[in-house]
């Protein structure tokens, strides 16, 4: 879907609610636009006390998150969104990124009282690809900057997307001919999280596919699989962006689903 596909990594489309309750939504260096169609409301649960809850309007920006959210799936009925590529969210939000980390923000506080007029047409619209259609034209109408990436943003991102790239911020900074200080600044302001903080959610994330593989992990080898230190290192970071340890995780997995809500793809 050019030109958004630079930026957009995907669209979806949930129309039939799983029969399971709380979802557990673990970090992931992204930003999401979710719009609920069958009631304007969602909801969302803290995942260290699952029966409390903040609500918010039926369109919603979620930002990057240093850790995990809960999401009530019986309660999405039907739902479309935007998965946005690593920084992709950016020049759609009118404000920087790092605004709306470890929040969820009304899309309305974004875009006005044309995210109301949005979610409205999306709702009476009949067919997937009318919906699809829609949500990408109201994508382009509030592009509020270009496209492209700073190229520092962009470098760093290509970068770090490699699994042999094994370089420091200060290496990435200096090959992106930028200050440390600076560099970091630019990657918080589009990509919504510090570049370290990304590159440790990108290595929990690349653990959590790693152990969905198996039935049984050999936590020893995931942990080298996936650059960690150590088994200790790897631990600490699975309390740190699930509020769960490993064998939790596997004992819990079922019902707690760590990925992203995007299930139907367009």
């Amino acid at each position: 879907m050019p030109p958004l596909d630079t930026c957009v990594e995907r669209l979806w489309l949930l129309s039939d609610a799983p029969a399971h309750s709380k979802e557990r939504i673990a970090p992931s260096g992204t930003i999401d636009l979710v719009i609920n169609l069958h009631e304007n409301e969602l909801r969302i649960y803290d995942a260290a006390k699952p029966e409390r809850c903040k609500r918010f309007s039926g369109a919603v920006v979620s930002g990057t998150h240093s850790g995990p959210f809960v999401i009530d799936p019986r309660e999405r009925v039907s739902v479309i969104g935007v998965r946005f590529r690593p920084g992709g969210a950016f020049p759609f939000l009118g404000t920087p990124a790092s605004e709306l980390a470890d929040a969820h923000v009304d899309l309305e506080a974004l875009w006005g009282i044309s995210a109301i007029e949005i979610r409205e047409r999306l709702c009476v619209a009949k067919t997937p690809a009318e919906r699809f259609n829609l949500l990408e034209k109201a994508l382009v109408a509030h592009l509020f900057r270009p496209l492209e990436r700073h190229y520092a943003v962009r470098f760093a991102l290509d970068t770090f997307g490699r699994a042999d790239s094994g370089l420091a911020i200060r290496d990435v900074a200096r090959d992106a001919g930028l200050s440390q200080r600076r560099f970091i600044q630019l990657f918080a302001r589009e990509v919504g999280m510090s570049p370290k903080l990304f590159c440790r959610v990108r290595r929990f994330r690349q653990a959590l596919e790693t152990v969905r593989q198996t039935a049984v992990p050999n936590w020893a080898r995931v942990a080298v699989d996936c650059d960690y230190y150590d088994q200790s290192h790897l631990i600490h970071d699975f309390r740190l962006f699930s509020n769960l340890s490993p064998t939790e995780y596997v004992r819990q997995r079922s019902e707690c689903v760590m990925q992203n809500h995007a299930t139907l793809v367009g």
